[in-house]
C-alpha cells in the first residue's frame, strides 16, 4: 500500500513567508522600519519599549504589537506609556507570533502616523528564530544574568538578528559575567552583529539606543514636523 507524507510544517512555513512578504510591502509602502524584537524571558525587553516609548514614542510616531502566551499584561505596561493604541496578540499557548497575527494586528494601527512598529515577539530564543515576520530586522535581547554562552546555545536567533542589545549592564558589578566572551561568542556565530549595551533600568546606554533608532527611522524616511 502507498504512503503518502505530507509535510505539514514546510506547507505552513512557505505560507508564513508569502504573508511575510505581503507584511513587508504593506511596511515598506507605509514609510515604516519594524522592528522584531526577541528574547528569553526576563531579558527586560519590555522595560527597554518603555523607556523607548518615553523618550522616542512621540518624534519617532512609534507603535507597538506585543505577543504573549496567555496574557497581554506587557501590552497594558506599554500602553501607559504612549496615547497610540498597543496592539495585543495572545498567542494562547504558541511560543512565536507569525505573520498572519502580524498582518492582521496592522488593521488596527494608523500606519500613515507610524515611523517606527516594534514587534514585541514571545519571549522565546528558538521558535521567533525561524518565522519571518515582514520586519525590516530582528533584535535579539538578552541580558548579562543569562550567562555568556546564550549566544553558542541559541545561535540561530542571533544568526538571524542583525542587532543585539545586552541588557541589564547595571548587575555586572555584582555578577561573575564575561561582557567580551559574551560579545565574543556571539560574534562567533554572526560576525556582522552591531551591539547595545544598555540597562533599561537605570538608563545607562541608552543613549546610543536613540541615536541608532533615529538614524534608523531616517534612513526609511523623513520625521515628520512636529
Amino acid at each position: 500500500m502507498a504512503v503518502r507524507t505530507i509535510e505539514v510544517r514546510e506547507r505552513v512555513m512557505a505560507r508564513n513567508d508569502e504573508l511575510a512578504a505581503t507584511v513587508r510591502e504593506r511596511l515598506r509602502k507605509a514609510g515604516v522600519l519594524a522592528l522584531n524584537l526577541v528574547s528569553s524571558p526576563g531579558s527586560g525587553k519590555t522595560t527597554l519599549l518603555e523607556r523607548t516609548l518615553d523618550r522616542l514614542g512621540e518624534e519617532l510616531d512609534i507603535a507597538v504589537v506585543t505577543g504573549d502566551v496567555q496574557t497581554q499584561n506587557d501590552a497594558d505596561r506599554l500602553a501607559r506609556r504612549t496615547s497610540r493604541l498597543v496592539q495585543a496578540v495572545v498567542t494562547g499557548g504558541a511560543c512565536h507570533l507569525d505573520a498572519l497575527q502580524v498582518d492582521s494586528a496592522l488593521d488596527s494601527l494608523d500606519l500613515d502616523r507610524t515611523r517606527l512598529l516594534f514587534i514585541e515577539n514571545v519571549g522565546n530564543l528558538v521558535c521567533p528564530a525561524s518565522w519571518d515576520l515582514g520586519e525590516s530586522a530582528k533584535v535579539v535581547v538578552f541580558s548579562v544574568t543569562e550567562g555568556e554562552d546564550k549566544p553558542v546555545k541559541y545561535p540561530k536567533v542571533f544568526q538571524q538578528a542583525r542587532y543585539a542589545v545586552l541588557n541589564k549592564i547595571d548587575l555586572l558589578p555584582h555578577l561573575q559575567f564575561n561582557l567580551d566572551e559574551a560579545v565574543g561568542n556571539a560574534r562567533q556565530v554572526s560576525p556582522e552583529l552591531r551591539f547595545f549595551f544598555t540597562s533599561a533600568l537605570t538608563g545607562e546606554g541608552m543613549d546610543q539606543w536613540y541615536a541608532f533608532l533615529r538614524e534608523q527611522v531616517r534612513a526609511v524616511g523623513p520625521i515628520p514636523a512636529m
